[in-house]
Order: structure tokens, then sequence, then C-alpha cells
């Protein structure tokens, strides 16, 4: 996973999940304070793995699985990043004064999506079963909490600014509104989607919209910027990145510029400046960076920050050479058509001629037999 800047530096979060078990973090240079080695800061999911090796929390033996990371968030202000590991780790850093990893815990299910309350005293898991747990960040060490479930699989989590309250999208079209100190009172549906819900976000600015895209176009990675209320979209499998404007009033998403990719796109993110950063599949140019100039978005080269943390991710090109090459993550979801209908009928159409050949058989035979009883019946001469 890559986190090419960090919120509370003014920037944005850009991550990828399903690295092999490694965190990068770059934290801009005129943040006040750094980690002790710099301004990058680099952690070993193995590390989680070998401390609940033996056996879990609740001391059963723990699953054998990857160290892929699958969920991570940051916090609105950036004091807390939290990640989910294939292997059912939640590990939960604090970022100030420096990074440092607080607690790790284990999940009940292989998570989806995860992110972090606005007030910082709870972290929401959405996992595969449809279900959504709390965990504490006051008590870094409690256990989860169930808070509400979906009949299934859920695809993402978000909360409204307020915290007041839960939105959850699930495979089979839906998202549900629920208020957050009692996620069993369902507020609201939003319905329409005709595949599954692959990401909802609510719009900072507007926290009465909601942005939501469906399976229909796989739309794997949503991120904004207040600053002219831009939106970068990022399709699953497509080497394209799209900019819409968002109109409020009207509620019109205005398209304003598409970026085509020569490799596939693993990540995209917004700053607060306008700046927008592209992480993709490839080892010679991982990382990309357009800022915006009289309206459009400008390819940058020379910017330190990007040079640096481009090297990095040359440089250890190992960690994401399991994800190279890979088939979309949702393939396995979309809708299967089966067409039935033409297999009835023509088992339809058989069992017919079958029924019409020993209907005639039966006729042939009930003439034969009445034939025999005339020729019998018949006086000698």
């Amino acid at each position: 996973m890559v986190m090419s800047k960090s919120r509370d530096a003014g920037g944005a979060s850009s991550c990828f999940p399903g690295a092999r078990g490694w965190a990068f973090a770059w934290r801009k240079r005129r943040q006040q304070r750094r980690c002790n080695d710099g301004d990058l800061f680099v952690y070993d999911c193995v590390t989680a793995n070998k401390r609940t090796q033996e056996k879990g929390q609740a001391g059963q033996p723990t699953d054998k699985a990857s160290n892929d990371i699958l969920a991570f968030a940051f916090s609105s202000s950036g004091n807390y990043f939290a990640l989910t590991d294939d292997n059912k780790h939640l590990i939960l850093f604090r970022t100030k004064p420096s990074w440092e990893c607080i607690s790790i815990r284990s999940v009940v299910r292989r998570s989806t999506s995860l992110i972090i309350t606005a007030a910082e005293d709870k972290i929401l898991i959405a996992d595969k079963s449809g279900d959504v747990y709390s965990y504490s960040i006051t008590d870094p060490q409690a256990a989860g909490k169930l808070e509400l479930g979906h009949l299934s699989l859920l695809m993402d989590v978000a909360l409204s600014p307020d915290d007041q309250y839960i939105l959850t999208a699930d495979r089979d079209e839906k998202i549900r509104v629920s208020l957050t100190r009692a996620p069993h009172n369902i507020v609201a549906f939003c319905l329409g989607h005709k595949e599954f819900v692959s990401r909802i976000f609510v719009i900072p600015d507007y926290p009465d919209l909601l942005l939501s895209a469906s399976g229909k176009y796989a739309v794997s990675r949503i991120s904004y910027c207040c600053q002219g209320s831009y939106i970068a979209i990022l399709c699953d499998c497509i080497p394209t990145v799209y900019i819409f404007q968002l109109v409020a009033d009207t509620q019109q998403l205005i398209h304003k510029k598409q970026i085509p990719l020569n490799h596939k796109g693993w990540d995209v993110a917004l700053e607060e400046t306008g700046e927008l950063w592209i992480f993709q599949e490839n080892k010679v140019t991982p990382l990309l960076l357009y800022r915006p100039m009289d309206g459009q978005w400008q390819p940058v080269n020379d910017d330190k920050g990007l040079l640096k943390m481009s090297k990095y991710l040359h440089d250890n090109w190992t960690v994401f050479e399991g994800s190279v090459g890979t088939d979309s993550c949702y393939h396995t979801l979309y809708k299967a058509s089966f067409d039935n209908m033409t297999t009835y009928l023509q088992k339809k159409e058989q069992r017919l001629q079958q029924q019409q050949k020993r209907k005639r058989k039966e006729l042939q035979h009930g003439t034969n037999g009445q034939n025999k009883k005339i020729k019998t019946g018949e006086p000698p001469l």
C-alpha cells in the first residue's frame, strides 16, 4: 500500500490495497514534524502476523493467508491511520508526533472497507459476510462490536460528516442509511443501481449529497477536492482517469477532463490545491502528477516529492509484483445470466414428440387388436 500524501499535511491520501504486506507513507515537507528517519514511514505487516502466528487473540489458531492489505483509512485530521489485512488483522497507527503502531487486533471476517469517525473515537469495518463492526480508538485493545448487518456482501461503508448516519452499500444494488447511535433504525434506502454498488462517497461540502458508483462501470476509486468541487474517478481495468466538477445546485457532474494512462491505474488522489496524483501499474513510472493550469490538468515531471517517491517505489517494486497483471477484483460480483427458457422449450418439445409417438403406437396397437377380433369372429365358408 502506498500513501502519497497524508491529509493532515493538507494533501490527500493515495493508497493501493493488495500490496504484499508493506505500507509506505510519505508526508509533505511543509509539515512541521517528521518521522525519525525522514519523511517516509515503512511498516511490514508480517510483523503483525508474527505476533498472532501461534494463536489468535481469542485463543484459536489463526487462518493461514497472505499479508495483502484489504482496506485502509486516515482519520479526518490525519492523527490516525488504520488498515486491515488478509490475516484478519486490524492495525491502528498514531501519526503524531511520529508514526507509531498502537494496536493490533483480530477482526471476525475479512474486510472490504473501513472508515474512521469524524470524532476519531471509532473505526467502522465492513466485511464480506455483510456485517459492520466498530472498534474503539480510545480503548485500542477492545474487541469489536457488531453494529449492523446486510444479507449480502458489503462493498463499502461511509459516514456523514457529523457522524450521525452510517451508509452501507452491498452486492445486491442497495445503499442503506442508518442512524449511527441506533444502527437498527434504518432511515432510508437509496435504490436505482442495477449492479453491485462498488463505491459510495458523501460530499464533504454538501453532506446531504451522496455520490455512488455501480458495478456497471466498476468504479474503484473516488477522490474529491473541495476547492472547485472537483472529483477524480478511476474505473477498474480501464486505463483512464475521469475528472468531473460537481454543480451542487443542480446535482450534476460536469465532465472536465479525461486523462488516458499507458498502464492500468491503481489509485488516484486529489489534493486540496487541485493537484492530481495517479498510481499506476508500471515499475519505471509508478507515480504521475498533474497540476491544474488555466482550468486544465497538465503533467508535472520535476516535482521533488514525485521524484523521491517514484524512486522509492521503483526500488521496492517487488512488493507490488504479486498484483501486476491480476484480473479485476469485481469480475466475480457481476450477475450471471442463464438462458434456461431455451432449454425448457427444447425439453418440452421432446416430451410432446414422445407423447405423440406413444399415442400413435397405442392407436396402431388398438387397430391391430380389433382386426384380429373381426377375423376370428367370421363364420367359416
